[in-house]
């Protein structure tokens, strides 16, 4: 069975409806026929997730979201660091319920974990796609 787990890091943030979440995650790696074995998702703050881009990443540009993946054989694991600064600025300027804009943000970590890329504008447009696709999911 996956483990998902939620935790924040230099925020005060808690996931509502965290177990309706991880099943909604594990139907979308389901559905993409790669098992799932452990996800992390850390809640923080634009600073905190700056510092790790720069850190990690070597950028000096804002981010919604740092994925890394953990995986081995067996199935996806990985770690998924999320600025709620920047999900919470994001469903203003896109006039989306914060809730939609962060489950948007969570799939597309899982998204990236399953092998999808966005570097290119074609790829941005097949991310778009699939985290719609993921979004409809949610019951």
């Amino acid at each position: 069975m996956a483990e998902i787990h939620f935790f924040s890091n230099s925020i005060k943030f808690s996931l509502s409806d965290s177990l309706k979440t991880s099943n909604w995650l594990i139907r979308v790696a389901k559905k993409s026929g790669k098992p799932l074995k452990a996800l992390t998702y850390i809640f923080c703050s634009d600073p905190y997730l700056a510092t790790l881009n720069k850190q990690y990443l070597k950028h000096s540009y804002p981010t919604d979201i740092l994925t890394f993946d953990l995986s081995e054989i067996g199935g996806i694991q990985g770690e998924v660091y999320i600025s709620i600064d920047r999900v919470n600025e994001n469903s203003i300027e896109f006039n989306q319920p914060f809730s939609t804009e962060l489950r948007r943000v969570m799939v597309h970590g899982l998204l990236h974990l399953l092998g999808y890329e966005d570097k290119t504008e074609a790829q941005k447009g097949l991310m778009r796609r699939k985290e719609d696709a993921c979004l409809s999911l949610w019951k």
